[in-house]
């Protein structure tokens, strides 16, 4: 039998504290791989955050830079990854900024965490809306409804519901506390849900659940 060509280095044998603790011993090696394993992720996020892929690669590429040369910096007391998306974050909301001149709400203004129950469900139609929408028309549809959001309240929803991140892992990347996070991600879940109950226009007994 023919032994495999290769076999993968970052997937399943991925240890990011050891590429971590490599990279900031002065091995370039282990921070490419490091870049290697997150920068499709990073630039997923930012591309939602900013809606724009040229902001986004520049975030992308700004995000490895501030990483790499203030890698020292890090203490582990949390994921690499959750420190990285501190930072792309901070880099996509200030893209923003530049880009337009609204006022936003900063991620860092304390909110009322007064509402932290769990959300309802998102509306009821007539009938599924996968009956009447195809599942990419569908997918246009939310998107276009996430990046209608508020930044604040975007990067929240982008970060726990698209990026799977918790809770706790979503406060430490923005700087927020658990119950200001749970607070703006029920906001946004609101508004999500206001804002397609008006694209469907209908009532019905069928509940469309994306959440």
């Amino acid at each position: 039998m023919t032994p495999p060509v290769s076999t993968p280095t970052v997937s399943p044998g991925f240890d990011e504290s050891a590429l971590v603790a490599r990279a900031k011993a002065g091995d370039a090696g282990a921070f490419s791989e490091l870049v290697s394993h997150y920068d499709r992720r990073v630039f997923r996020m930012a591309k939602q955050i900013t809606q724009n892929d040229d902001d986004a690669e520049d975030v992308l590429q700004e995000t490895f830079l501030k990483a790499f040369t203030h890698l020292d910096n890090f203490q582990g007391n949390s994921k690499f990854y959750t420190w990285l998306v501190r930072i792309a974050v901070n880099e996509a909301l200030m893209k923003l900024r530049k880009r337009r001149s609204d006022r936003t709400v900063p991620l860092d203004e304390p909110i009322d965490t007064g509402e932290d129950e769990m959300v309802r469900e998102i509306a009821v139609w007539d009938e599924n809306p996968e009956e009447s929408y195809s599942r990419d028309e569908l997918a246009d549809i939310l998107d276009q409804a996430i990046q209608s959001l508020k930044p604040a309240y975007r990067t929240v929803f982008i970060l726990r519901d698209i990026e799977e991140m918790s809770i706790e892992e979503t406060a430490e990347a923005l700087g927020l506390s658990i119950s200001a996070v749970k607070s703006r991600l029920l906001r946004a879940r609101l508004q999500l849900r206001e804002k397609l109950t008006r694209q469907f226009k209908r009532k019905g007994d069928d509940a469309f659940a994306y959440l």
